[in-house]
């Protein structure tokens, strides 16, 4: 399972350097204000679909993917957060 995300950041780390045109993951790197700005709305999106009850996984995996884009778009690494949370583990 865990597996997935570490698939998909890397996939995310590849896409810094294609085109903009072709990978909407770059363009998101390549444009801060519109990162941010799916980051908000992505949450908003899911925090809608919690309160009706529906389609929540998909807005979830919606806001774990843009929020994991921004990161890496402001060189704050997962597994540096990975390791802040093992930190807070009682």
């Amino acid at each position: 399972m865990f597996e997935t995300l570490e698939q998909l950041m890397k996939t995310i780390r590849e896409r810094k350097s294609s085109s903009p045109d072709s990978s909407y993951t770059n363009k998101l790197f390549n444009d801060k204000n519109l990162s941010v700005a799916k980051v908000k709305e992505e949450i908003g999106e899911l925090i809608e679909a919690v309160e009706k009850d529906t389609n929540k996984i998909h807005e979830a995996a919606d806001v774990i993917y843009h929020l994991m884009v921004y990161l890496e778009a402001n060189n704050i690494k997962i597994e540096d957060v990975m390791s802040e949370l093992k930190k807070r583990q009682k």
